[in-house]
C-alpha cells in the first residue's frame, strides 16, 4: 500500500542560496532579500519552478543570493531575457529584479514593452535614487539639486515617477513599497504572484553609502503613521495615528486634498475611496509626494487583462488547428524575383 504524503513546507531558509551576501552594511536590499524569501516560503513557491532575472546594478546580485533558478544578464536588458523565458516556459514563475538606474535610463524601452505587452513577469524596481554601484552618480528618480560625482553643482533633470511612467507604459498591476516593511512588501508579492500579467512594484530602499536619508521624510518610524498612506481596495484613503486624515477630491480642480476629518465639516462620507481600477486615481495617488501628502504605498492600479503568453499560445493553437504546413509550397507562393 502507498501512503501518500504533503511535501514539507519549505521556510525562508530554504530559498537562501550558499553565497555570502555582498552589500554594503545597513544596505536596504538585505531587507528586501529576507523579505522575498518569506514571502516565497509562505505562498508555496517551488524552487525549481522559480527564476530570478535581473540586469546590473547592486540590486541585480539578486539572483546570487536566491536558491532557485536565476540569470544575472546585461544592463537595462533583463526585461528581454524574462520576455522571451516566460513565453518559452509559462509554466515558470518569473521575478525580474533591477534599479532605477538599470531600469529607468538604459533598460527604459526594455521596461517600457515588457509592460505594454503585459508579459506575466514580476517587476521589482529598487528605487534609491543614486546610481550605487558605479559611486553615487545621480539616476533617473533623484531629485532636482542631487549633488553627486556626475553633477557636483547639482541635477537639472527632472527625476522620473517609477509608478507613473509604469501606469502611462499601461502597466496592469503597479504598486509601492518599503525596504523595511517586510510584512506589507510579503503582501505586494503575494498580490504580484496571483495576477496574471506583468506586476510592477516600486521599492524605496535606502542607500546608506551614496543617498543615505534621502527618504526620511516619510520612510522613517518617527513620521510613518503622519506620512503614510497603505491604500486597500474598497476602503477609505485614511492615515495618522488616530487615522484622521484623509484625502478628498477637488472636484473643481480634479486634484487631490489632504483633509482632516471633523474639521471643516469634513466627514468620513468625503474621504475618497480606493479603487484599484481607477487608473485616474492610481496616477494621482502616484504622484503624492511629503510634505503635503504623504507617501502612498500598497497596490495602486490593478485591472487584469489577457496576458502577452496567452495570447501568443492561442495564436499558436489557432494556426497548428488548421492542420500541418508546406514550407515549400510557403516559400514557392505569391510572387518571387530572379536576381541576376
Amino acid at each position: 500500500m502507498n501512503i501518500q504524503t504533503p511535501p514539507e513546507k519549505l521556510s525562508a531558509k530554504d530559498f537562501a542560496s550558499d553565497q555570502e551576501v555582498r552589500w554594503c552594511p545597513g544596505c536596504g536590499d538585505y531587507a528586501i532579500l529576507k523579505a522575498v524569501q518569506i514571502a516565497l516560503a509562505n505562498m508555496g513557491a517551488k524552487p525549481e519552478n522559480t527564476v530570478f532575472v535581473s540586469g546590473i546594478g547592486c540590486s541585480s546580485r539578486f539572483p546570487y543570493y536566491m536558491a532557485t533558478y536565476g540569470f544575472h544578464t546585461i544592463h537595462g536588458r533583463a526585461p528581454a531575457i524574462a520576455s522571451g523565458l516566460k513565453i518559452a516556459r509559462p509554466e515558470l514563475d518569473v521575478w525580474l529584479v533591477t534599479g532605477d538606474g538599470d531600469a529607468l535610463s538604459i533598460g527604459g524601452n526594455h521596461l517600457y514593452h515588457i509592460l505594454r505587452r503585459n508579459v506575466d513577469v514580476n517587476l521589482l524596481l529598487f528605487n534609491n535614487e543614486i546610481y550605487g554601484l558605479t559611486k553615487g552618480q545621480y539616476s533617473p528618480t533623484s531629485r532636482i539639486g542631487q549633488k553627486s560625482p556626475s553633477t557636483p553643482t547639482g541635477s537639472i533633470d527632472s527625476p522620473v515617477n517609477p509608478c507613473q511612467f509604469a501606469l502611462g507604459s499601461n502597466a496592469r498591476f503597479v504598486a509601492r513599497g518599503i525596504d523595511i516593511q517586510v510584512k506589507e512588501l510579503g503582501e505586494l508579492f503575494f498580490r504580484a504572484k496571483e495576477h496574471k500579467g506583468a506586476s510592477f512594484i516600486e521599492i524605496i530602499q535606502n542607500c546608506i553609502v551614496y543617498n543615505d536619508g534621502v527618504f526620511s521624510d516619510f520612510a522613517e518610524k518617527a513620521v510613518a503613521a503622519e506620512m503614510q498612506v497603505h491604500v486597500k481596495h474598497g476602503q477609505p484613503i485614511v492615515w495618522g495615528k488616530t487615522k484622521n486624515k484623509g484625502l478628498r477630491l477637488n472636484t473643481k480642480t480634479l486634484s487631490l486634498e489632504a483633509v482632516t476629518i471633523g474639521e471643516n465639516g469634513v466627514t468620513i462620507e468625503d474621504i475618497l475611496v480606493h479603487d484599484e481600477k481607477n487608473k485616474v486615481l492610481a496616477t494621482l495617488l502616484s504622484g503624492l509626494r511629503p510634505p503635503e501628502f504623504p507617501e502612498a504605498l500598497g497596490v495602486i492600479y490593478c485591472d487584469p487583462a489577457p496576458s502577452y503568453e496567452q495570447q501568443v499560445k492561442a495564436q499558436n493553437d489557432a494556426a497548428m488547428a488548421k492542420g500541418p504546413g508546406d514550407l515549400d509550397k510557403l516559400l514557392r507562393g505569391g510572387k518571387t524575383w530572379t536576381v541576376n
